[in-house]
């Protein structure tokens, strides 16, 4: 790490031990607000994915330390599940191992469940009370419930199929059905981007459901106006393939090369993901005789 990041880092950390010692929950509110948030922000518009696999970790550390100083702040709980969740995805753009991606995909999972807590009852998602708590959610609690919910998801991916992540899925899709309800545009339309993939992760002779998902997908595009270029990769991934819909999913993944990453400063990091990946999908040949 350069000296001037490194001395952030310590200013940081210096700053959260005090937190830290002092209790002061007044001290990770103006933390989250004035170098945290901006921090994530920054790490979000990156577009050298060697440079975040590689210098995230000073920043996460940062950020475990100030969520042990004040464990129930909702901000400071939704900025480490959005940080660990996003740095498990460039981490297996970097080639790292499961085993660490696991690693980061468990912290995800333990903030955004402990955020989703403060909100939901996570403790009974199959009773009356969640049902209740879930239809009083409001449009200002969408940005926690999405992360939270996000981070869980994080997890399952990384779970190869677990019958207790298969499992989860059932409660997120209520949840991400509830979110869809109170702002579809959300972070250019990720919660119609989950649907897509959800919809389509089977073949319609198992239950998939091709249509909706292609529905799905089509509004997340016309939401992120196409500039938010995972949704695209995953078209693609998902049901492009899962129809075998060769002109579809490399018109898709074609559109992601070409697309001018520094057009969208806010997807930076996320659309350079997905140009990588729109390449190595393409080179697959997924459609050979």
């Amino acid at each position: 790490m350069s000296a001037q990041p490194l001395l952030h880092f310590r200013l940081l950390t210096t700053i959260a031990l005090f937190c830290t010692v002092a209790g002061l929950s007044s001290c990770a509110s103006y933390l989250t607000s004035t170098f945290v948030e901006p921090a994530v922000g920054n790490l979000r518009q990156q577009t050298d994915l060697e440079l975040v696999c590689e210098g995230a970790p000073a920043y996460l550390l940062m950020i475990d330390s100030m969520i042990a100083s004040s464990p129930e702040n909702r901000n400071l709980l939704r900025t480490g599940t959005q940080s660990y969740s996003a740095y498990s995805t460039a981490l297996s753009e970097c080639g790292k191992s499961d085993l660490r991606i696991a690693a980061i995909t468990d912290k995800a999972h333990l903030y955004g469940i402990h955020l989703l807590n403060k909100f939901l009852p996570m403790d009974d998602m199959n009773g009356e009370e969640f049902n209740k708590k879930l239809s009083q959610l409001t449009k200002n609690d969408v940005p926690y419930v999405f992360w939270g919910t996000f981070g869980w998801i994080s997890w399952i991916q990384i779970q190869a199929g677990s019958p207790a992540a298969m499992a989860d899925l059932v409660v997120i899709e209520k949840i991400m059905s509830r979110l869809l309800e109170l702002d579809e545009s959300y972070e250019g339309g990720s919660i119609h981007l989950f649907f897509g993939g959800y919809h389509a992760a089977k073949p319609a002779l198992l239950g998939g459901k091709p249509d909706l998902s292609r529905t799905h997908f089509e509004k997340a595009l016309a939401l992120s106006k196409r500039r938010f270029l995972l949704i695209q990769t995953t078209y693609a991934e998902t049901l492009a393939r899962q129809t075998l819909d060769k002109e579809l999913h490399d018109r898709l993944l074609e559109e992601v090369i070409s697309f001018p990453i520094d057009s969208v400063p806010e997807f930076a990091l996320s659309n350079r993901i997905a140009v990588k990946r729109a390449r190595r999908l393409l080179e697959d040949d997924y459609f050979a005789e």
